[in-house]
């Protein structure tokens, strides 16, 4: 098979079906879970409301923008990005349950499966989005050379990640990080691949205190028998402790939205650019 082919499984194009059932970086109960508590998640909501602000700020040509965004998931943020009139999205994921997931609740999306680090494409999006994605994946520098390829000339990149080393925490080890980042080190890869930083920023500011704490206190908890569990038990927050974290989060999104960046944060946003 070359780089190009693809096999059809279940109705989607998967350009790297070997691994489409492997889970081999991301558990599989994990969607489940995920398709689960996503719609009250502070977090998740948090995360896809600064999301859709940056696409409306940096993303914002009038005409047709083609994106693909990697990883996809369940397909959560492209639920929040399809509202913007001016993109045309295709989500994409290494493993078809989550693939399974995404298209349930988007069918009017494409869907395809692809391994990001040896993504086929060349010169044939405007932007592509990786969201809490790189740190799944042992060879980062692979996707983000794969992305910028990917990427027609002028081209954007968006993407989060879990940030400081520090904070590796039981959650970490769940659902089987590879690494946090330190922005020194995200900025960097970026810039090696020959991408421009336009734009960086922390998120979860308002909440890191409290995010620290938690971290430091768990990170020594034992795991049980079912990861499923373990999870849950992590992200499914009681209701009105995620309103009240959706609260706070919100002077966040106040900060960015007043033109600030955030100097600290549980997680770090950028926008690059192929030059």
């Amino acid at each position: 098979m070359t780089a190009a082919e693809f096999v059809d499984i279940e109705g989607f194009r998967c350009y790297a079906p070997n691994v489409a059932l492997t889970y081999d970086d991301y558990p599989s109960e994990a969607f489940d879970v995920t398709a689960e508590v996503e719609a009250r998640s502070f977090w998740c909501r948090t995360r896809n409301r600064v999301l859709r602000r940056v696409f409306e700020r940096f993303v914002n040509a009038p005409g047709p923008l083609e994106m693909l965004e990697i990883g996809c998931g369940i397909g959560g943020v492209l639920r929040e990005l399809r509202t913007l009139p001016n993109l045309q999205l295709t989500g994409s994921e290494i493993y078809l349950k989550g693939l399974r997931y995404a298209r349930t609740r988007l069918p009017d999306v494409t869907f395809i499966q692809l391994d990001a680090t040896r993504m086929p494409f060349l010169q044939a999006y405007d932007v592509i989005g990786a969201f809490d994605v790189l740190e799944h994946v042992d060879d980062d520098r692979a996707v983000i050379a794969r992305v910028r390829q990917a990427l027609r000339p002028g081209g954007r990149f968006v993407l989060t990640v879990p940030q400081y080393k520090w904070m590796w925490s039981r959650l970490d080890d769940i659902v089987e990080h590879k690494r946090r980042y330190d922005r020194a080190e995200m900025l960097g890869k970026l810039r090696e691949a020959g991408f421009a930083v336009e734009y960086v920023t922390s998120l979860v500011t308002a909440l890191f205190p409290v995010m620290a704490l938690q971290r430091l206190v768990t990170a020594t908890r034992g795991r049980s028998a079912s990861m499923r569990e373990d999870f849950a038990a992590e992200v499914a927050l009681p209701r009105p402790l995620n309103s009240l974290f959706d609260a706070i989060m919100r002077i966040d999104e106040l900060l960015l939205r007043a033109g600030l960046t955030l100097p600290f944060g549980g997680s770090l946003l950028v926008v690059a650019t192929a030059p």
